[in-house]
């Protein structure tokens, strides 16, 4: 018994380390290939927010979460879109059916910051640019990935930025907010990604 129990945990690291490697490529891949310059696209490329959808599923399964960030065992993992949402379906078709580890994912919307608290990813929509520093500073003290996509917002305090790039989605990571926040982050996301810092204080808009 004893033996097919260490064969069983045996199994189950070698699934985990499958599946890390498999969302590795595909991220990879995204990141290489992420919506292509229009004189070479395809028929039907993937809009931006296609791509972004498909980027934050896969950031989810290179964060570990304390476990005190969830409620409950069973608990969704809930990704939240802060503001006016971006994603039209894109959200909902990306995710539909998926498992972050063992948990089913739940995407909720709001325009109230205090409904993101609970959330474990919170997407920070354009339209509260003029916001951010209060929505930072509303989410302190909580284990949530705050991610955003307008300038400057990896070095106000914001963990993961999207930014285009030669007509590609690219992403910052800024280590000392997911520090701060308990997040441990894999080193295949920090490898594909453009490492930053807080910016000193008196530089921060």
């Amino acid at each position: 018994m004893r033996f097919a129990g260490v064969r069983a945990k045996s199994l189950i690291a070698r699934n985990s380390l499958s599946w890390r490697q498999s969302a590795a490529l595909v991220l990879a891949a995204l990141l290489s290939s992420a919506w292509p310059p229009l004189d070479r696209a395809q028929a039907n490329p993937p809009s931006e927010y296609q791509l972004k959808a498909a980027f934050l599923f896969n950031f989810a399964k290179f964060v570990e979460w304390p476990a005190a960030s969830f409620s409950d065992p069973r608990s969704p993992f809930v990704i939240c879109i802060l503001g006016a949402d971006p994603f039209g379906h894109a959200m909902d078709d990306a995710l539909l059916g998926k498992m972050i580890g063992e948990r089913g994912v739940a995407i909720e919307r709001s325009k109230e910051l205090a409904d993101a608290r609970h959330c474990q990813m919170v997407f920070v929509s354009s339209s509260e640019k003029s916001r951010v520093a209060e929505i930072l500073d509303g989410l302190k003290g909580t284990s949530t990935l705050v991610v955003g996509e307008t300038e400057g917002f990896a070095a106000a305090g914001g963990m993961i930025q999207f930014v285009l790039e030669d007509n590609r989605v690219r992403f910052l990571i800024n280590t000392d907010a997911t520090d701060r926040a308990g997040l441990k982050v894999s080193s295949k996301l920090l490898s594909l990604a453009r490492l930053v810092h807080d910016a000193p204080k008196n530089d921060r808009s």
